[in-house]
């Protein structure tokens, strides 16, 4: 698709596998907020990181994703139509959804073009929400050397997309009157081949091997090995959720 720029359909089942899944309050959080729950239009779905949460509160989900490799490796969901379509032009009905969502995913949109379409779909009332997680905090050894292999060793090969996300989306402009939301976080116990799997699905880190032959990984492995201790501990590994959040004027 014409400037589509696409940063993981080569490794979208590691994604769907490694990725960090949302909480079940955020999805809660979500249908309390929604003037109903009869449709959500998930963009930008990939393989149904945020999906399937949603399934759980509406009637039904329409998830969209410009990578026909994500969607065909999104799991099969009841009430969940996938279908491959890009942000700024979606098969949804005028005045028709309960529901807006897009995980990790707004900054590689057209922003005027995706917001206009949101606006179009959305029912009076209906709920926007874009939300967004950049590093993620295990303990201060850990996060040192992962802050090591984000900036130092990955810094180039990331797109200029992602200053969208370190912000929390602060600086994008949208035509939504804006809604305070709780502050959420994603949670979870993982080992440190856990904290490997997910560190090789960043962008930057797939362009970097692609690039170079290699994992970026092996550039701080001794120091993310010593940092981490026994490698079959579990340890918490924390994202806070950015929360971009409103309603049409």
């Amino acid at each position: 698709m014409a400037g589509f720029k696409d940063h993981f359909s080569g490794h979208a089942k590691d994604y769907a596998r490694f990725r960090p899944r949302y909480p079940d309050a955020f999805f809660d959080m979500l249908a309390a907020y929604s003037p109903g729950h009869h449709l959500a239009w998930d963009v930008g779905c990939g393989n149904g990181q945020l999906t399937s949460g949603l399934a759980r509160h509406f009637d039904h989900v329409h998830a969209t994703d410009a990578s026909a490799e994500q969607v065909a490796a999104a799991p099969e969901i009841d009430g969940v139509t996938f279908t491959v379509e890009p942000a700024e032009r979606c098969s949804l009905a005028d005045d028709s959804t309960d529901l807006v969502t897009v995980g990790q995913a707004l900054h590689w949109f057209d922003h005027p073009a995706f917001f206009m379409e949101a606006n179009r779909v959305l029912r009076p009332g209906g709920l926007f929400i874009a939300v967004s997680y950049a590093l993620c905090t295990i303990t201060s050894a850990v996060d040192a050397v992962i802050r090591t292999l984000y900036r130092d060793v990955l810094g180039p090969y990331w797109p200029p997309e992602r200053a969208m996300v370190e912000s929390g989306y602060a600086d994008i402009e949208h035509p939504f009157e804006p809604v305070t939301l709780p502050a959420m976080e994603m949670r979870l116990d993982w080992t440190l081949a856990d904290l490997v799997n997910y560190l090789q699905t960043w962008s930057a880190a797939q362009r970097y091997e692609k690039e170079n032959g290699e994992s970026a990984v092996k550039k701080i492995w001794p120091n993310l090995q010593a940092a981490w201790g026994s490698p079959d501990a579990r340890k918490k590994v924390i994202w806070p959720l950015n929360l971009l959040a409103g309603r049409p004027a």
